[in-house]
């Protein structure tokens, strides 16, 4: 009966193999109501569309001086699994959407907007404006040049080797941010952990902030900045030595330090959970599948610091 059953859908499947050619300042869009979206770049100016789908669909491409729309038609209601496979100019801007949908760019050096309701999303690159959101699932995004907003309700954000600004937000999932090159970082969650391993730049400003969980930073040698912590039920743990506010302790649940001219502006704050400072090379990232990080054992909690 298996056997029979994998023929059977191998012979229902279909496939789409469209290559269009394009002018500079043409926009992708894509829509796909559930499998994926894959998406890489080459050095041509031409959209190649492929697309694997069941007999009773078809794709549908509509052309514009400004975009290219790819989605799909169905004879019997609505389209039920697509795979694309879409190969693009690398500078060619991306609106990728979907609902039971997993997203994968690769290798863009243009603006990117991805959104998922039920999946994953993952971004390689991109340039100028890189927004990903996603209901259900992980968000990553590496290598990208220019400002990243990412979003994930139920799931993790994953930002690494980012040039610009990030603002990163999740509610059950923790927000990682790794070798960013930022000089303003807005990230908060409700029920997780936050990383952010990066530079702390002069005049720069760093809002990290959880509800449940801990938040850790690592501190680059040199670094100016006025650092605010606030917990309600936690503890405060720095690996190297800070001088707080005169009169205040890290007792209290919420105290200042400056770290030499104090340029920057950093407010770490958690209800129910810690707050630490590493040194460079002190955190290790919780790598995908890991249940945490493993940090250095510090007993100095700067109690006594005033």
């Amino acid at each position: 009966m298996l056997a029979i059953l994998a023929v059977a859908s191998l012979a229902l499947a279909q496939q789409t193999d469209t290559t269009l050619a394009v002018q500079q300042g043409a926009r992708l869009d894509v829509e796909n109501f559930g499998g994926e979206i894959v998406v890489r770049t080459w050095g041509q100016d031409r959209v190649r569309i492929q697309a694997t789908h069941s007999t009773r669909d078809w794709i549908e491409v509509s052309v514009s001086a400004s975009a290219i729309r790819v989605e799909a038609e169905s004879r019997r209601g609505m389209p039920h699994l697509i795979e694309y496979q879409i190969t693009i100019p690398v500078w060619m801007p991306l609106q990728l959407s979907g609902v039971s949908t997993d997203v994968r760019v690769e290798g863009t050096r243009a603006a990117v907007h991805a959104e998922t309701v039920e999946g994953a999303i993952s971004v390689t690159g991109g340039a100028d404006e890189i927004t990903v959101e996603s209901v259900e699932g992980d968000v990553v995004v590496t290598g990208a040049r220019g400002r990243v907003d990412a979003h994930s309700v139920d799931g993790t954000v994953r930002l690494s080797d980012i040039v610009g600004d990030i603002v990163a937000d999740a509610v059950d999932g923790d927000i990682m941010i790794q070798g960013a090159q930022s000089a303003n970082v807005d990230a908060s969650t409700v029920d997780g952990d936050i990383y952010y391993v990066g530079a702390i730049r002069d005049g720069g400003r760093y809002d990290l902030a959880t509800h449940s969980g801990s938040v850790t930073v690592s501190i680059p040698e040199g670094a100016n900045a006025a650092v605010t912590v606030a917990t309600f039920d936690g503890e405060f743990e720095a690996s190297f030595p800070v001088q707080l506010t005169p009169g205040r302790t890290a007792r209290d649940r919420r105290f200042s330090f400056t770290l030499g001219s104090g340029s920057a502006r950093v407010q770490l704050e958690t209800f129910d959970g810690q707050v630490l400072l590493r040194r460079p090379g002190e955190i290790r990232v919780p790598a995908p599948g890991d249940a945490g990080g493993q940090q250095p054992q510090h007993r100095n909690r700067n109690e006594d610091s005033q």
